[in-house]
């Protein structure tokens, strides 16, 4: 199953968008960014958690539609090759 990730995440919805997804962990393992336009990089954190969650689980993230702000911002913080970016 994919979990879609909204058109905007920032410091507003960063945290309840954290917990929507960790009550749907078995949609977690593909997320889509198809729809995401407005962001900051707090959209980092949320993945990170979730990556770290699926991990303790054996499991693993696989990231769909990534725009390239994204990748820059995920290049900018070292965190391109944990995202699988």
């Amino acid at each position: 199953m994919t979990f879609f990730l909204p058109t905007t995440v920032t410091q507003e919805n960063v945290l309840q968008l954290e917990k929507e997804g960790l009550l749907n962990l078995a949609n977690l393992r593909t997320i889509d960014c198809s729809a995401l336009k407005d962001f900051d990089s707090t959209v980092l954190t949320v993945l990170l958690a979730w990556q770290k969650k699926l991990q303790a689980d054996g499991q693993s993230l696989s990231i769909e539609h990534a725009p390239e702000k994204l990748k820059v911002l995920a290049s900018v913080y070292g965190v391109s090759a944990l995202l699988g970016l």
